[in-house]
Formats: structure tokens, C-alpha cells, sequence
């Protein structure tokens, strides 16, 4: 995994949508896969999801292949196979199927929500991956391991040193009285000038600013938490919100549009705490049980983040892809980051890229 730290520092929304972005040389998905052969240019990440649909649940998630630069299918029998083959897909049968993990992921949230745990299904391994951070023991761990060892084969329990918690924080970037965060996107809505942060964030700020006791830039207008974790600000003040974002001594990277993520994407986190940081994609539709609720539906990725990064933005090139949620470990020692998907965010705020 690629670290990047710049130490200069900007002002916040100085012609740009979004703290401490920065534009990197990563690979999309479309162009890797363009480059295996014609057969694999038709089968983008989101045609794989609608071929998924169509195999009668015989398909089991997807992930790409970074090494050998292919889009896999999970599939459980080899008719499911031969049509994903047909696609310029590669085929790769497995034991559970897409409804068989989901099963064990509601048995998990049905008798194990307890705080300090995640849940997320591995395409890669075909299980749900448990993990417990440090504050589940004692009653709590016997109780989870006793559900995860219920489920069999699908599903498997790991142990993170640190805590998940959402990382806020005081600091200097986008200010509340008593907190900071990272802005995530600029966005428009009804045609007026709006910004995507974390819900957790807007939860507990509703009038920002640019810099510590500043005067107001933005108000929250809508923020979602527990649940799922996004929140919307309207910007207040005469600045500039164009669709682009600061890269830390380079040329602004501009956001064109909203795109989901994929299992094995190269991705890269920019937060006012860490700055610029990339990683990949581990898993999609996980659920973290953070001490102040639960909250679903989440990016999980390898990618580092601290307090005050949260709402910061996830993205691949021109791709809007995720808004910093909160999870364990840090820059120095790494671990898990979630991410609350923009695509769904937009949707549920009624705006836009751009």
C-alpha cells in the first residue's frame, strides 16, 4: 500500500471541493480491463452486477483481479459459469452463494450487533469476515464466537488491536464549535452550491467554517447517523465550490461523477488529519457496529485514516467513490477505513456531481 504525506498546508476551499484530494496515476477498472482483449471491454464492473442479477442466484459477488488485470465472478454451478465466461469475464466457482452469505450476515446482525464488531462479505475467500475490535471480550466475545462458529464455513472471526470509533476530531479544516471533519465533495442541489461530508460529522455541527472561530461558509441541511453515515451542507458564503479538489502542490483533480466501488479497486482517502493515502477496496455492504450505533452499507478498505479525517473523500480518478465513515488503526500501524458510498448519499439528498 502506497503513504503520502504532503506537510504544506492550504486553505480550505481555495477553489477547491474538497480538503487534501490529490490526483494519482491509478488504473480504472474500464481501462485495465480494456487492455485483456476485446472481449473484456463489455464487462465493466457494473455490467458484472447486472449479469449477477441474471444467474438466478448463481452468482456470488465479484472482485478485480489486479494482477491478472480481469474482473472475476463468483458463481455456484457451471451454467452460471459459462455465462459469465461469454461476458469476458473471469468465471470462479465457489461453495455459497450471494443469498447463502447474505443469510449469515442477517443471522450475525440478528444475534451478534454488539459494539466493536464489523461484518463484510470477502468475494475473495466466500465468507463473511467477523472482526472484533479491542473492547469485545469477556461474555461479548464468547457470545460472538459462538455465532460466527454457527455459521460454518461462511464465515470466519478476526481480531483488530485497535477500535472502531468515527474519526472525528479537533483541528484545522472544515470547523464546528467543538469539532472538526473533512469536506467530501462539492455537489448541487435544485441548482444551488452544496458539500457531502459525514453524517456523524453533521450530527454534531451545524454551522461550518473554513478555520477555527471563522465566520459561517456552509449550515447542515441533512445528516444521517447511525444507519448509514452522509451528511449535506449548503453553502452560505460568496466562495468559490467549483467540482474539483485540491492535490496538495498539484493541479486540481477534477470530479466528474459518483461511481460505486469494486472489490480489489485501487482507491486513494484524502482527510485534513493524514492528507493524501491510497489503498484498495476489501469489501462492499459492510456493517459496523460503532459504540454510538450501527451503520451499514459501508466501503471497507485497507486505506489508513485518523480523527478529523472523517467526511474526507474517497475517490479513483475523476470517480467520486466514498465519504470517510470511521474504523481502527491509524497511519502508522494501518487497519481498516470505512467509507459511506456517495452514490447512495446523492440519492438520498437529492444532488448531484457538479
Amino acid at each position: 500500500m502506497k503513504h503520502r504525506r504532503n506537510t504544506q498546508r492550504r486553505a480550505v476551499l481555495a477553489g477547491a471541493g474538497a480538503l487534501a484530494l490529490a490526483a494519482t496515476a491509478t488504473l480504472t477498472l474500464a481501462n485495465a480491463n480494456a487492455a485483456d482483449g476485446p472481449a473484456l471491454k463489455q464487462l465493466t464492473p457494473a455490467a458484472a452486477t447486472t449479469l449477477a442479477s441474471q444467474l438466478s442466484g448463481h452468482a456470488a459477488g465479484s472482485y478485480y483481479d489486479a494482477a491478472a488485470k480481469k474482473l472475476v465472478v463468483n458463481v455456484t454451478d457451471r451454467a452460471a459459469a459459462g455465462a459469465v465466461r461469454a461476458k469476458g469475464a473471469e468465471a470462479r466457482m465457489v461453495r455459497h452463494s450471494l443469498a447463502q452469505l447474505d443469510a449469515a450476515r442477517q443471522t450475525l446482525k440478528q444475534r451478534a450487533t454488539i459494539p466493536g464488531t464489523a461484518w463484510a462479505m470477502d468475494p475473495r475467500t466466500n465468507k463473511v469476515v467477523v472482526t472484533a475490535d479491542r473492547t469485545v471480550s469477556g461474555a461479548k466475545l464468547d457470545k460472538l464466537n459462538q455465532v460466527v462458529k454457527s455459521l460454518g464455513s461462511k464465515a470466519t472471526l478476526q481480531r483488530s488491536k485497535s477500535e472502531f470509533t468515527p474519526f472525528i476530531a479537533g483541528g484545522d479544516a472544515i470547523w464546528g464549535s467543538s469539532s472538526r471533519c473533512s469536506l467530501g465533495f462539492n455537489v448541487t442541489k435544485g441548482g444551488q452550491p452544496y458539500f457531502l461530508t459525514a453524517g456523524h460529522c453533521g450530527n454534531a455541527v451545524k454551522s461550518w467554517s473554513d478555520k477555527q472561530g471563522g465566520q459561517e461558509i456552509a449550515s447542515t441541511e441533512e445528516s444521517k447517523f447511525p444507519g448509514s453515515d452522509y451528511a449535506i451542507a449548503k453553502y452560505t458564503a460568496d466562495i468559490a465550490h467549483p467540482s474539483e479538489v485540491n492535490t496538495y502542490g498539484g493541479s486540481p483533480q477534477k470530479i466528474t461523477k459518483a461511481a460505486e466501488a469494486t472489490v480489489g479497486q485501487k482507491v486513494t482517502r484524502s482527510g485534513s488529519t493524514t492528507q493524501v493515502h491510497d489503498g484498495t477496496v476489501k469489501a462492499l455492504n459492510a456493517s459496523v457496529n460503532y459504540q454510538e450505533g450501527t451503520v451499514e452499507g459501508l466501503i471497507q478498505t485497507d486505506v489508513c485514516a485518523e480523527p478529523g479525517d472523517s467526511g474526507g473523500a474517497l475517490y479513483d480518478g475523476e470517480s467520486a467513490v466514498g465519504l470517510t465513515s470511521g474504523g481502527s488503526g491509524n497511519c502508522s500501524s494501518g487497519g481498516e477505513t470505512y467509507f459511506q458510498p456517495v452514490p447512495a448519499a446523492l440519492k438520498a439528498v437529492g444532488a448531484e456531481i457538479g
